[in-house]
């Protein structure tokens, strides 16, 4: 499969400070960036970059990064699923997972996150892809965001609309543990029937038990 990957870069500015949107970004240069010590919601800023150079190395890994002066003060993440989850279970090589969304706090209000998502869609890179999201409440910024879980999730839910993911219904253990959770996901115009319909197997593993 052809893991399309094209450069974009976008630059704003936000509270007098000028920051850069880029990506897909190679490892060697994530190497040469800091990391915002409030990137910390998943693990330690340095575990994180580690973890951030590792996903920009894989064949169909994406990192998408907000820099202001050689920092990097967000990312999105695109990957394969984890082997050990049950997404990995079809072994799908067109099943995209949109992993982590981070913002440091002193720059959330800036659109970050929208832009951030939006510039990894751009010049069809996905459309060969099934890209999906898991939305977990014990992931979400409740206290920073001052949001309830429900509030929460219908921000999410929004910022996943903007790349056109809806929600789609699943038997996911993990996902059906708290009503709050939800799947989100986004099936490019040009992905076969054939792997839509795999994905359906996945997704409702209890239906194909029996």
């Amino acid at each position: 499969m052809e893991h399309r990957k094209v450069l974009s870069t976008h630059t704003i500015v936000f509270a007098e400070k000028v920051i850069t949107v880029q990506g897909p970004l190679s490892p060697w240069l994530i190497e040469g960036l800091d990391i915002h010590p409030d990137l910390d919601a998943f693990r330690r800023p340095k575990e994180q970059k580690e973890a951030l150079l590792e996903i920009a190395g894989l064949p169909e890994g994406r990192i998408l990064a907000a820099i202001e002066n050689n920092t990097i003060i967000g990312y999105v993440t695109f990957h394969y699923p984890d082997e050990m989850e049950l997404w990995s279970q079809g072994g799908m090589e067109d099943l995209i997972e949109l992993g982590a969304v981070e913002v440091a706090n002193d720059y959330r209000g800036a659109g970050l996150a929208r832009l951030l998502i939006t510039t990894a869609f751009e010049e069809e890179q996905l459309e060969n892809c099934i890209v999906f999201t898991t939305e977990y409440y014990w992931h979400w910024d409740l206290k920073g965001s001052g949001l309830d879980v429900w509030g929460y999730r219908h921000m999410m839910e929004k910022l996943m609309k903007i790349v056109n993911m809806v929600w789609y219904a699943t038997d996911n253990p993990e996902i059906c543990s708290h009503p709050a959770n939800c799947l989100m996901v986004r099936i490019g115009k040009e992905v076969p029937l054939s792997s839509e319909e795999l994905f359906d197997r996945v997704r409702f593993r209890q239906r194909f038990m029996y």
